[in-house]
């Protein structure tokens, strides 16, 4: 997922609640069911030591129902701190495990892991006429603009004299012309957003001249589907269905891509230091020296190994007494994930979510890094 929409829970100091809750009430009590999940929820904070202020901001923006969310909606996550929620986010499916923690770090790593590498497909729909486009992942979709290109000469003649001949050649130009509007804006989207696949959907002619008019390096990311059109009529849950099946194939070939270079500097040649790490003590070395590049998560032993923090993000040892020479005289004990994704968020590293265990780093975390620690001495 893009980790830049977790930033604000690293940009404050703790404690922080961070709450998954299960939302998927499509009964005639479901805004009952959603009050008693929220009156749970704070009164288990307030268990686990949180301030009243916290624990009204939580039970207060969970028993609200959320109007304009996708109907697929079944599960929240949100991080509250210093009686204000600060990030309220719904995620994929119901929770794997509904939870409410209170501690120093927030307990980032099961978003992570529910919402995966989330990448973002810009929707083309096309026509003769011009094309619209939207952004979709997974929290919904949004307008990205839309191309009104030349509308003069649009309908081909049916008759063949010279005159019509003309006339056909002057609409196949007019149509020719708004097909590289139309790729030339794709472009600008696709750059701007960071979108990692595009799908162009609507006339077939006209989609198949966009895809043509694409950079190279944006073809091998594009796909085109039968169903959807422009305008009013699209095939909207057919064309949803196409637009996950773009998203689940970009997200496969990405860990793919981040395991095998994972692997590959994992395993140096003539003894070099590796351009990866995998073990607690490597990880918390790097990432408080700004070298993880890309974080990769599974399940394992090391996920829940205890390491010790100070409210800085760069304050993270394997030691407790470690961090009183990194200025931080009461350092506190969280899971070693939640805090090396702190880390990885505050200092603009990736994070991949590993599900294959054949694939994934020994004891659940690995890193790929941006230099070995000899070259930056």
């Amino acid at each position: 997922m893009q980790l830049s929409l977790l930033r604000p829970l690293t940009e404050r100091p703790g404690p922080w609640a961070s709450v998954y809750a299960d939302t998927s009430h499509d009964t005639e009590y479901a805004a009952k069911q959603l009050t008693l999940t929220a009156r749970a929820a704070a009164a288990r904070l307030a268990e686990l030591g949180a301030d009243d202020a916290t624990c009204g901001a939580v039970e207060k923006a969970l028993a609200v129902e959320r109007t304009g969310e996708p109907a697929t909606e079944a599960g929240r996550a949100l991080f509250a701190a210093d009686g204000e929620v600060v990030l309220d986010t719904p995620l994929p499916g119901p929770p794997a495990a509904p939870s409410v923690s209170w501690g120093p770090v927030a307990r980032m790593t099961p978003l992570i892991e529910a919402v995966g590498d989330d990448p973002v497909c810009l929707l083309v729909s096309v026509d003769k006429t011009g094309a619209d486009f939207e952004l979709h992942s997974g929290r919904g979709s949004d307008d990205a603009g839309q191309v009104t290109g030349v509308e003069w000469a649009i309908h081909r003649a049916g008759r063949i004299d010279w005159s019509e001949r003309h006339f056909q050649f002057k609409a196949e130009e007019t149509w020719e012309h708004n097909a590289r509007e139309i790729a030339d804006k794709a472009r600008e989207v696709f750059e701007k957003s960071g979108a990692a696949a595009l799908l162009l959907v609507g006339d077939p002619r006209e989609r198949r001249s966009v895809h043509e008019k694409l950079p190279e390096r944006m073809r091998a990311m594009t796909y085109e589907s039968t169903h959807g059109r422009r305008g009013p009529g699209t095939d909207g849950v057919v064309l949803e269905r196409d637009i996950a099946q773009v998203q689940a194939v970009q997200e496969l070939e990405h860990v793919a891509e981040v395991t095998g270079r994972f692997r590959a500097r994992a395993e140096p040649a003539g003894g070099e230091q590796p351009y990866a790490a995998e073990g607690v003590p490597s990880l918390v070395e790097a990432a408080r020296e700004h070298r993880i590049d890309t974080l990769l998560v599974s399940h394992g032993p090391d996920t829940a190994r205890q390491v010790w923090v100070g409210p800085d993000p760069d304050q993270l040892a394997v030691r407790s007494s470690e961090l009183h020479y990194l200025g931080e005289a009461h350092p506190a004990a969280v899971r070693a994930d939640d805090a090396l994704v702190r880390s990885a968020v505050a200092n603009g590293a990736d994070a991949v979510v590993v599900r294959e265990p054949e694939n994934a780093p020994a004891g659940g975390l690995g890193a790929i890094l941006r230099w070995t620690g000899s070259e930056r001495r």
